[in-house]
């Protein structure tokens, strides 16, 4: 494989063919994030995709999933990129699922059409960066979209019949916007629905601007508790119709696996537990990212 630079993928693609199509991410200005910092963006060479595709026919035959890195696959010129899944399919026949990050920008440049065309030929889950439903969050951390597009977009994936995974973090608003940066993120995902939610705890990253900013002072942490009462508010202001709620990241001190909304009362008084000293949490040397 022509793999290149920093990769990172869901947890829940551990044991899939990880095909790198594209480096980098063409926004790469999240002032929490340093995953692709160490290269500019760029769609890899058709030839050096099917050659990887290739490589996978031959030694990858027990893996019937396939990951699409890095960060921005959708940006990918629709004919390309359907010219890339049909390879899929016609060289790894056994691949039961293809899956990929998207982010607004990508989602935006597709239309309906064609992320229903994505669907049927083998794209069956998005993961999508949501971080936080408070618009002056967004902001400040430079996610170049604001809840509305999430929203939009979001919905738009949804309907397309492409199972939807969105990630939020814990404690990325500070202690000044922690309960509201909550409420509005249990709002977005209530508006777009999706069928999972991934909530990480923020650790700061070295080398990043938000890490810059709590050196400085200008970003502040807030504690184990205060990052469990969060989840806690956000879990209650989300309404899913049938999606799953997981918090168990390795950076999360209580490790939560819910379905909502059956498991939505259970949830939070497992989170009232832990933060009454009843529920012994991850200890700070075994969270990482």
């Amino acid at each position: 494989m022509h793999y290149e630079g920093s990769m990172i993928r869901p947890p829940s693609e551990a044991n899939s063919i990880l095909l790198q199509v594209t480096l980098g991410c063409s926004h790469n200005k999240c002032t929490f994030c340093s995953t692709f910092r160490d290269k500019r963006f760029n769609i890899k060479k058709d030839d050096v995709i099917f050659e990887d595709i290739e490589f996978a026919r031959a030694y990858c035959k027990r893996q019937d999933r396939v990951f699409l890195c890095d960060g921005d696959v959708m940006i990918i010129p629709q004919k390309r990129l359907v010219n890339i899944l049909l390879q899929i399919k016609d060289r790894l026949p056994w691949v039961k699922r293809v899956g990929l990050y998207a982010n607004t920008k990508g989602i935006g440049m597709k239309t309906d059409e064609q992320l229903k065309e994505l669907h049927d030929l083998g794209v069956k889950i998005a993961y999508m960066g949501l971080e936080s439903g408070d618009d002056q969050v967004l902001k400040a951390i430079r996610k170049g979209a604001d809840s509305a597009k999430m929203i939009k977009m979001g919905r738009r994936v949804k309907q397309s019949g492409i199972k939807l995974s969105i990630t939020v973090i814990v404690g990325i608003g500070g202690p000044e916007r922690s309960k509201i940066h909550a409420r509005e993120t249990g709002r977005v995902l209530s508006a777009i629905d999706p069928d999972f939610v991934g909530a990480l705890s923020l650790m700061l990253t070295p080398g990043t601007e938000l890490h810059d900013q709590y050196e400085k002072g200008e970003f502040k942490l807030i504690t184990p508790e205060e990052m469990l009462e969060e989840l806690g508010i956000m879990i209650a202001a989300t309404h899913l119709s049938n999606g799953s709620f997981h918090a168990n990241h390795a950076s999360n001190y209580l490790p939560i696996r819910a379905k909502l909304p059956e498991d939505k009362e259970k949830t939070l008084e497992l989170i009232s537990q832990a933060l009454k000293g009843q529920v012994t949490l991850r200890p700070e040397y075994m969270r990482g990212l």
